[in-house]
Order: structure tokens, then C-alpha cells, then sequence
């Protein structure tokens, strides 16, 4: 009785397809050593230890409710009423609104802004809109506004603490999550501005 044998698979294959893994594997490492943290698939770190003994009201109010949010980890459709949409600028906007400084919508008065360029369209309007590479220093409570075709495209998050040049900031919508990052606010080309909490 022969048994028959599996059919044999051409050299030339095998080889191509290890080296096709090799660039695959070289460029993933290529993009997390290059990509700003907020990129990256995973928590970058936990929320951080902040002394909201030194803040006004509402930056201490502010950052309570980001760390909850932040343990809590609900949906982007929760910050959005439902929207299936993406959501990193409904999350700053009910952040707000819960923390009695409501963003009004400059299209229709709403207090969702569910748009970057709306948001900063209506700091803008308010005078509250501060363009990278002012000079100006993000405070706690204040919202970084970012633009990168390379990564992700429009995006935003909160300022939770600053030390220097570095500021700690949370967003939503960071890969499905809420996610907390550094950035340095002089040097990362994808900051277009912020708007002032106050």
C-alpha cells in the first residue's frame, strides 16, 4: 500500500513569503519607534497623579472627570447621543459640558461639536483659539487641537498637566478608547493650536 504524499510546495514561494513577513515585521517596528504615542495601539500610560489642590474649579472638576471617564472606558456613541460617528471631539465636548464650561456648536448652537475644525472654529469665534508656535503654554483644562494626514488626521484631547514643555493630555476615540499621552507642545508638528479653557 503507497501512501501518498503531500503535495510539495515550490521553493520559490516558501522563500518569497519569508521574505515578505522580514518587510512586514521591519516596517511595524519602523512605524511604533517613529508614530507620537497617541498612535499607538495601547495605553501609553496610566492617568496621572494630579495636585488639583492648585487648579481653579473647573480645571480640578475638568480632570475628575477625565480620570472617570478614563477608568470607565464607554463607548464613543455615549459622548456623541448616539451618533455612530468618530467621537474624540463629542468626548471634549461632554467633558465640558459636565464641567459647566458647555462649547456651543457654531452651525447650530448645540453643545456637541462633533468636528475638529468646528472646534476650532468656535474657539476661534470666542477668542479663545491659541495657534502652535505663538509662544502660548497649554494650562490644565485647555483642549490641543491636532491635524497629521501622515497618521490619523484631525484630532483632539484635554490637557490634564503640563510640565514644561510636555503636556499630559486624554482623548477619546484613540483607537476605540480613552487613552492618556504626553506631547511636546513645541516640537510636534501635528499641534495646529489650542483653545483656552477660560
Amino acid at each position: 500500500m503507497n501512501a501518498s504524499r503531500p503535495p510539495r510546495r515550490p521553493r520559490g514561494l516558501l522563500v518569497g513569503l519569508a521574505v515578505l513577513t522580514t518587510v512586514l515585521v521591519v516596517l511595524a517596528v519602523l512605524v511604533f519607534r517613529v508614530a507620537p504615542s497617541r498612535y499607538l495601539p495601547w495605553d501609553t500610560a496610566d492617568f496621572p497623579d494630579v495636585d488639583t489642590s492648585a487648579l481653579t474649579l473647573p480645571q480640578a472638576r475638568i480632570v475628575e472627570l477625565l480620570e472617570d471617564e478614563h477608568r470607565t472606558q464607554r463607548p464613543g456613541t455615549f459622548y456623541s447621543e448616539g451618533a455612530e460617528e468618530p467621537w474624540c471631539a463629542n468626548f471634549v465636548s461632554w467633558i465640558m459640558r459636565e464641567a459647566d464650561r458647555p462649547l456651543a456648536n457654531p452651525h447650530s448652537g448645540h453643545w456637541r461639536i462633533p468636528g475638529v475644525y468646528t472646534l476650532q472654529e468656535y474657539y476661534e469665534s470666542v477668542g479663545r483659539f491659541e495657534p502652535a508656535g505663538d509662544g502660548y503654554r497649554p494650562a490644565v483644562g485647555d483642549v490641543v487641537l491636532y491635524e497629521n494626514e501622515l497618521w490619523v488626521g484631525q484630532h483632539t484631547n484635554i490637557v490634564v498637566a503640563v510640565d514644561g514643555d510636555t503636556a499630559t493630555t486624554v482623548g477619546g476615540n484613540e483607537l476605540g478608547r480613552i487613552r492618556v499621552h504626553t506631547v511636546d507642545v513645541t516640537s510636534d508638528s501635528a499641534v495646529v493650536g489650542f483653545g483656552r479653557l477660560g
